[in-house]
């Protein structure tokens, strides 16, 4: 029984209160047996459930994909490997971005809405990059994409700045120091969602000096997210993105 029918039904005094209770309680999630998917997460949030892949068996994935797109007829899976891809498309329409791990099933909106660009320090990068900006337009964001404008080469940064100063929200993405963000805080107008990646020579320590760069920096405006992670960066700045174009439903 669909959420608004149960609440018709209850207007209209066909189920008591603790019976509503209860089949609201019931409903909440899915029970696939290895999961137990969030069903109201979209209607609380307004963004859907989404599967973290890595760790989780083929099979595993392939069950969650499966009851997802029976309910919702979208799901977005993170940190997919082509194993995973393979045992999801056995059972749904699936698409997958190796480069970004990202693993769909279902349409991205029709329209896409707003403007999130995203900036990446160099094409080592990329793969947290496209993370990102995949996360923001499944969700339903516009996406323009920056890439290898790292502050080495910092002309290469200045030749995209009106683009960036048109954006809702900019995510800058960068290893190795981590100086990417800091630089177009002290230029950008937008709030900048800084993603430390684990690029970077030894003493990089797998992104720990990026992270404490971005989240030790002298420029405002800047909000910072755990190291490589791109699909929080993108979930984030697609929030930020709705809100600023002046909708509550995406």
């Amino acid at each position: 029984m669909s959420l608004d029918r149960l609440l018709d039904d209850f207007e209209a005094g066909q189920i008591s209160r603790d019976a509503l209770k209860k089949e609201l309680l019931r409903q909440s999630f899915i029970e696939t047996g290895c999961a137990k998917i969030d069903q109201f997460r979209q209607l609380r949030t307004g963004g859907p459930e989404v599967v973290y892949c890595a760790g989780k068996t083929p099979d595993q994935v392939a069950s969650i994909f499966d009851h997802l797109n029976r309910h919702n007829g979208r799901a977005l899976g993170t940190k997919a490997d082509q194993a995973h891809f393979e045992a999801v498309r056995a059972v749904a329409d699936a698409r997958f971005d190796p480069v970004s791990g990202l693993l769909s099933v279902g349409e991205a909106p029709a329209a896409p809405a707003g403007k999130v660009v995203v900036v990446s320090a160099g094409t080592s990068d990329l793969s947290v990059a496209e993370e990102a900006a995949g996360t923001a337009e499944f969700l339903g964001s516009r996406v323009d994409r920056h890439f290898d404008c790292g502050v080495a080469g910092i002309h290469r940064l200045f030749s995209v700045m009106d683009e960036l100063n048109k954006a809702s929200v900019i995510i800058a993405v960068a290893g190795m120091e981590g100086a990417l963000p800091s630089v177009i805080g002290g230029m950008a107008m937008p709030p900048i969602l800084a993603v430390p990646t684990s690029v970077g020579y030894g003493a990089s320590f797998q992104g720990l000096a990026a992270l404490l760069t971005m989240m030790n920096s002298c420029a405002p405006g800047i909000g910072v997210l755990n190291i490589d992670n791109g699909f929080g960066a993108g979930y984030l700045a697609h929030k930020i993105n709705v809100l600023a174009i002046g909708e509550r439903n995406p």
